[in-house]
């Protein structure tokens, strides 16, 4: 299965903030839209970090001041970035090594064109162990007969 697959059943939508804005607005964004991070975009529009949950806790051990700080200063620059024709398995695979949760997927022009995060993998890859338990689970059945 594909990452493409999985980018087919979420909502199209792309929630971005810029690396100007506060961390206060990303923090609010993220509540308002229940996401755990959220891609960081460049005057231009295009993908230049992205800011989770963990980066503001990591900043505020560290920082008092994070509320005010922009999020360009506190943002994940190194962006690790998905294509719709990455493997499942795969992608899994280098979130878990990495110890990450959240992963853009960008298009072959390097355009953002949605997010997926661990959950999202995680479940389709029991919607698909299901399907598979199910039709062996019918052979079964149709051969015992």
């Amino acid at each position: 299965m594909e990452i493409g697959n999985i980018l087919a059943t979420k909502p199209s939508r792309i929630i971005t903030i810029s690396r100007g804005n506060l961390v206060r607005e990303a923090i609010s964004r993220l509540t308002e839209h229940r996401i755990g991070a959220i891609i960081v975009v460049d005057d231009a529009g295009d993908l230049c970090g992205i800011l989770s949950e963990r980066d503001i806790v990591r900043w505020a051990a560290k920082n008092e001041d994070v509320f005010s700080q922009a999020v360009g200063d506190v943002m994940t620059k190194d962006v690790v970035v998905g294509v719709p024709k990455d493997d499942i398995m795969s992608v899994a695979h280098v979130m878990t090594e990495r110890r990450f949760r959240h992963l853009p997927i960008v298009d072959d022009s390097g355009k953002v064109i949605g997010m997926i995060s661990i959950g999202d993998v995680m479940k389709a890859q029991r919607d698909e162990y299901s399907g598979e338990i199910d039709t062996l689970e019918t052979q079964i059945m149709a051969g015992e007969d």
